[in-house]
């Protein structure tokens, strides 16, 4: 492996703790060097080494710094991902790109001007989950598949504390923003993309300015219905992957434990990172001969956000080409702004 690549935070609240941060620290292809924290200083308890900026524009001036991690509120993500760039940076953004479609064909030609690497960080990719139920799909068992159901519920009936994220005229804001694109980009990641789409969203929560409920209907060749839904007052679990095929069905509850792992301090180096537990497996019921139906259960795919920064490294230092590409974020913004 070529020499690390220097990254520094633009934030360090959750995303930037939880996320980004454990993973830079320890991936032998990146040093941690530097983060932004206007208030309290807390990433010096875990990072003793990490120096804390004031303000942005003294990260971005770092002249060692080679990697911006945006992860600043959504309206920001354009503005502080281009003066990186401007700066000489390469940008890892945290999702959704940009508000509308234009705003993402402006930053990846920006990009281009300053020939650097525009990179959008879509983790989802990589939930254990996500992962079983692709490869469920790319195995054949379930034969030609006919309709796919993937979810993201929560329950907080309450408005969050965070303003910024609850108000109207802030562009890119709601769960469509928020909790779509995770959903969107593991759809294209699959299949592309679709033939047509149709969007229903509402808003239900007492005071609430902007969307929390939405579902897409995907249409894909060979009669291939896909339906993405989310909601904020989802109280009962349902099944957050579900495949039918002609030969079967594949279920799993979305149990993904990276975050909660992480949010108690597990490294992605622990050997059981990533790895649920016991119980948690997919179920797989196919159809055999004279109709006779077979259940079994599917263990579940390791959990590993560590690609996406392995993807990085090779990205920068090899002229790679990154998983997540221009494509599949114009795609996106294509449906979250219809």
């Amino acid at each position: 492996m070529l020499k690390p690549i220097v990254t520094g935070l633009l934030a360090y609240g959750m995303s930037g703790r939880i996320f980004h941060a454990p993973f830079i620290s320890t991936n032998p292809g990146f040093t941690l060097k530097a983060v932004v924290e206007r208030h309290e200083k807390k990433a010096a308890k875990v990072y003793p080494d990490i120096i804390s900026y004031n303000a942005i524009d003294d990260l971005i001036n770092d002249d060692e710094i080679e990697l911006v991690i945006v992860n600043t509120p959504n309206y920001l993500h354009i503005e502080h991902a281009v003066k990186a760039m401007q700066a000489g940076k390469h940008v890892l953004i945290e999702k959704p790109a940009a508000a509308t479609s234009a705003e993402v064909k402006y930053l990846y030609d920006m990009g281009r001007q300053f020939n650097r690497h525009v990179m959008l960080y879509q983790n989802r990719r990589y939930d254990s989950g996500f992962l079983s139920a692709k490869e469920v799909i790319e195995s054949g068992r379930v034969g030609d598949l006919i309709e796919i159901i993937f979810r993201m519920d929560r329950y907080k009936a309450a408005i969050g504390v965070k303003a910024f994220k609850e108000n109207k005229e802030n562009p890119a804001n709601g769960i469509v923003y928020d909790l779509g694109p995770h959903l969107i980009d593991n759809v294209i990641s699959l299949f592309g993309k679709p033939l047509s789409f149709t969007k229903t969203v509402g808003t239900y929560r007492e005071g609430s300015q902007v969307p929390d409920y939405f579902n897409y209907h995907l249409t894909y060749p060979n009669q291939l219905n896909v339906y993405l839904t989310s909601g904020l007052l989802i109280a009962g679990e349902l099944p957050g992957f579900v495949v039918h095929g002609t030969l079967g069905s594949f279920f799993k509850n979305r149990t993904d434990v990276q975050e909660a792992q992480l949010d108690k301090g597990m490294m992605p180096t622990n050997e059981g990172y990533g790895v649920e537990p016991a119980g948690n497996e997919g179920q797989l019921t196919t159809v055999g001969i004279d109709n006779q139906k077979i259940t079994e259960l599917v263990p579940s795919q390791k959990g590993d956000y560590n690609q996406i920064f392995d993807a990085v490294y090779h990205t920068i230092r090899n002229n790679a080409l990154f998983p997540i590409t221009e494509e599949h974020i114009a795609w996106q913004h294509e449906l979250l702004e219809a």
